[in-house]
């Protein structure tokens, strides 16, 4: 499907969970954009231009005009889009505050902890990290009871904000249990979670978008660590 008003590209690192929720939701919309890889090392003029306040991705560029920050991004393609169903964000005002409200909830219990397990030097750091994750899970696990009356996604029978948000970090927290010996998401203290997890790993518009080779995505880091 053509962007409304102009082209749109996406500029992101491949493994990048942030931009992974923006590729997914273009899937979900059959929306056609370009993707421009970014090397962090040596970033772009494009990107630096385009973001300048943070340079960071994602980017999107649409008709010329940069947006960033994913999670204003989803919520710009969701408005842009409207008639494109399906609709990421809920009808209803309660329904998009309540959405917004877990969705940032997650980048900060879940997101900030993320990279500290990263890049933080010291073992103990690492731990408490995860620890920190798997305490957000927890609290996920009742909301994710609330927000899907016992349907599939948060967003009820099909995929939504809070959906695209978390499911992002799925393919990291396989990552996170080969580099400190920690499974974030367990059925053993998460069962709904856990299940979520795997249909939305395997939803068509997330399935080829997660990172899921755990080797490729540590030799990657790797460069980042040295």
């Amino acid at each position: 499907m053509a962007a409304k008003g102009g082209e749109m590209k996406l500029l992101g690192v491949w493994d990048s969970p942030y931009v992974n929720r923006v590729q997914i939701v273009f899937n979900l919309k059959g929306l056609s954009y370009e993707y421009v890889e970014e090397d962090l090392l040596n970033k772009s003029e494009l990107l630096l231009k385009s973001n300048p306040v943070n340079k960071k991705v994602p980017v999107l560029i649409h008709d010329g005009k940069p947006i960033v920050e994913s999670q204003l991004i989803v919520q710009y393609l969701d408005e842009v889009f409207t008639g494109t169903d399906p609709s990421v964000l809920p009808a209803n005002p309660y329904g998009r505050a309540t959405a917004r409200f877990w969705a940032a909830f997650v980048d900060d219990k879940v997101g900030s902890p993320w990279h500290t397990i990263l890049f933080a030097r010291e073992a103990e750091k690492k731990a408490d990290a995860a620890s920190r994750v798997m305490v957000a899970l927890e609290t996920l696990e009742g909301a994710f009871r609330d927000c899907s009356g016992g349907r599939d996604y948060f967003g009820g029978d099909g995929v939504g904000f809070v959906d695209v948000v978390l499911g992002s970090y799925l393919g990291w927290f396989k990552v996170f249990e080969k580099m400190i010996g920690v499974r974030v998401l367990d059925a053993a203290r998460t069962p709904l979670l856990a299940a979520w997890g795997e249909r939305f790993a395997a939803a068509e518009a997330a399935k080829d978008v997660l990172p899921d080779d755990v080797d490729k995505v540590l030799e990657f880091l790797q460069q980042f660590l040295d």
